[in-house]
């Protein structure tokens, strides 16, 4: 054992069938991390994933056993988390198996024909209808009871199927027989209409990879063949008809065409994309053939990674989520004291009858069934999660769900956040080249960035017919510019600022770039060994919703502030077009000093951004969403992120994350409020074991429906 607590941790990842709810996941949960050499445990019912962090393989069987010892199938995915598209397919395919060929539904009919029979018995010999009754009852209760026992075995003595068990046998021993069977019956249905809802939420985002077709047209030597699509490699060129799936993430070579997007973005208007703009696969080509080249292989295109991002986050318990697992761990012992007051006080103390008092004390075990209070939260999560993501917004999590609600404060990028990202080179200014030679450095030196402005530079270069030279040495210089050499010689792009550090400028040089500035350019000075051999200014124009999403986070109450490494001058032209407090010029530690500072003052902030200079300060932020289009580094710093990049997305999360707090509230009060009128009604006599069971079930599945309801809410941006 000791080898084991001393290996280096692994985490290996598992597929769980058969949990309905978070009650399942919290007792693997419980009974997992008593197993040494366990360091980690994170369930979730709704994706039907679990992720163990441990000390060595030794003890993975261990781990199976004791899941599969619970009821619950259990099978390993492997230690990587990245799987292909077939594989969620594949799971997704066994999540979509009809609902009356699981076991569970099999059972219930069993019982539901052993009812029938025991009903009709009872009326050919009324002398003997305890027994049918009896024989039908424990065809549903010996399997509920054997995960009682397991589950208390396993440390969770209080679990629901314990308080069911109680219960029947209870009632059994009364001779409530008939209501016993039935109870056993309604809670067995329970169970399998929250297995039904959860398979309804848990396809909700899986149901995706449904829409990667399973092969594409591969073209070789100009001929083209039919190959699966999970084959595909990296650089492959694959020929895409008019109205067919894009089977992988790529660039397009040639063809112009409308792309529908709906399926990754939620952009319901198609976008018209030509020669070099990234395609998803997934997305549906419109009127034109297209020759694209692909750049992700299958198990880490668009759609595989949104998976696995949804997956993972509802995997992450929110804070209410957490606080409702520790209550429920007191909640459920404090019924069964209460229920065992009330079946012994009433006959202690007055003299009443025990049996009718052990009867309305079973039925407040019933009542007290925690089921529904402990599927409230992690329901409405887990639907608001599937739910931006289907809009084109990921959240790495409940408790960033949760937490963008509290935001008070937003600190904006500019270039491809608040603005197009699309700069257009307007101004190439010669100082000692010619200016085709100043654009073919400028190119050469950003041939391998993605930064709008890099990207800006060499559409330009392109469409000038320049050969752009080799560069050696290439670094981005965060929140400065770009180095290599060029020519045999060192070479700079970047900001007049930057290069204030590497050479002077002189008065006229100052004064053109201060002029292209003012008319609000962002302006970039080439660099050749010492020498200034010229400038090229760019301008952006602000996103359509920019303006408007400003406006209506300002009535909400939330404070805008744009924070930029661009110019003052091209950045106060923007931010006074904006209606938006600007810092200019600044570093990315600036950046996230800012951040810091607003921190300090009391403010919960939000950082967007879509650079590697963004980085440090979507790390420091509370929380940090990246933009679409992003960088890698980008979106694997930040909390969120927003797919198709529109400033409207983050006022949506706002609204999803407040949206999704009121249905759970909504929950916990149905929960909570039924169990408190059959309470009541169950001690005062007017209800018994039947209501009480049925007051449990309604109220989960009324729990279960009102987070679905997620699912199909609306983006705010039309609102």
């Amino acid at each position: 054992m000791d080898s084991v607590a001393t290996a280096p941790a692994t985490d290996t990842r598992y597929r769980v069938t058969g949990m309905d709810c978070a009650a399942c996941a919290t007792k693997i949960d419980r009974a997992l991390r008593r197993i040494p050499g366990i360091e980690d445990v994170s369930v979730s019912a709704t994706t039907g994933n679990m992720t163990v962090r441990h000390g060595g393989d030794a003890v993975l069987p261990q781990i199976e056993q004791c899941v599969a010892s619970l009821g619950y199938g259990v099978s390993r995915a492997g230690h990587d988390q990245a799987s292909s598209s077939d594989s969620h397919a594949s799971h997704l395919a066994s999540s979509h198996e009809a609902w009356w060929k699981s076991p569970k539904a099999k059972l219930v009919a069993c019982l539901g024909i052993g009812l029938l029979v025991a009903e009709g018995v009872s009326r050919l010999a009324p002398d003997w209808n305890e027994i049918p009754f009896a024989v039908a009852m424990l065809i549903g209760l010996v399997p509920i009871g054997k995960r009682a026992i397991s589950a208390a075995r396993a440390g969770s003595p209080f679990s629901i199927e314990m308080l069911m068990t109680v219960a029947a046998v209870g009632a059994l021993a009364i001779g409530a027989t008939q209501e016993a069977a039935v109870v056993v019956f309604l809670f067995l249905i329970g169970e399998l209409l929250e297995g039904v809802a959860a398979g309804r939420a848990r396809s909700s985002i899986q149901a995706l990879a449904l829409l990667i077709p399973k092969t594409a047209l591969l073209e070789v030597d100009g001929q083209t063949r039919e190959i699966p699509a999970d084959d595909l490699a990296v650089g492959s060129v694959i020929v895409v008809r008019p109205g067919d799936r894009i089977p992988a993430d790529g660039t397009i070579i040639s063809g112009d065409s409308e792309i529908d997007e709906s399926p990754v973005t939620g952009e319901s208007v198609p976008v018209r994309k030509g020669p070099d703009a990234s395609v998803f696969a997934g997305t549906v080509n419109g009127g034109a053939v297209l020759r694209i080249k692909v750049g992700a292989p299958a198990s880490d295109n668009t759609i595989a990674r949104i998976i696995r991002l949804v997956e993972q986050a509802q995997e992450s318990k929110a804070p209410t989520e957490r606080f409702i697992d520790r209550f429920s761990r007191y909640y459920t012992p404090l019924v069964l004291v209460v229920a065992t007051l009330v079946a012994v006080i009433p006959p202690l103390a007055m003299d009443a009858e025990w049996s009718t008092w052990i009867y309305r004390g079973l039925a407040i075990l019933l009542i007290g069934c925690p089921c529904a209070l402990v599927i409230s939260t992690p329901a409405a999560i887990a639907a608001g999660l599937s739910a931006g993501a289907r809009r084109g917004l990921l959240m790495k999590g409940g408790a960033v769900l949760e937490n963008f609600r509290h935001i008070t404060m937003i600190a904006f990028d500019k270039t491809g956040t608040l603005t197009e990202g699309k700069p257009k080179v307007t101004d190439i200014v010669s100082f000692d080249q010619p200016a085709g030679e100043v654009l073919r450095i400028a190119g050469g030196l950003e041939s391998g960035s993605s930064h709008p402005l890099a990207k800006a530079i060499l559409d330009k270069a392109k469409e000038e017919g320049l050969s752009l030279p080799q560069v050696t040495d290439a670094r981005a210089i965060g929140g400065k510019g770009v180095s290599g050499t060029v020519d045999r010689k060192p070479a700079f792009l970047g900001s007049p600022n930057a290069v204030a550090g590497r050479a002077t400028l002189s008065p006229e040089q100052a004064a053109t770039i201060q002029a292209l500035q003012d008319d609000g350019n962002s302006v970039t000075v080439v660099l050749l060994g010492s020498t200034l051999v010229g400038a090229i200014a760019m301008r952006d124009e602000p996103r359509p919703d920019a303006q408007r999403t400003l406006s209506r986070l300002s009535s909400a109450g939330i404070k805008t502030v744009m924070l930029t490494g661009d110019n003052k001058r091209a950045a106060s032209a923007i931010g006074q077009r904006l209606g938006i407090d600007v810092r200019a010029e600044l570093l990315p530690e600036d950046k996230q000093r800012l951040v810091g500072e607003f921190k300090g003052q009391g403010q919960v902030v939000a950082k967007v951004g879509d650079g590697i200079n963004d980085a440090p300060a979507l790390a420091a932020a509370d929380l940090g969403v990246a933009m679409g289009g992003g960088t890698d580094v980008a979106l694997e710093t930040a909390d969120a992120a927003s797919l198709h990049g529109r400033v409207a997305d983050i006022f949506d999360m706002i609204h999803l994350s407040k949206t999704t707090m009121r249905n759970i509230h909504q929950n916990i009060a149905i929960a909570l409020g039924l169990k408190a009128v059959f309470l009541v009604t169950t001690v005062v006599g007017l209800t018994g074991l039947w209501p009480a069971i049925l007051a449990d079930t309604g109220a989960t599945v009324l729990v279960t429906i009102n987070a679905l309801r997620l699912l199909n809410s609306r983006s705010s941006a039309g609102a």
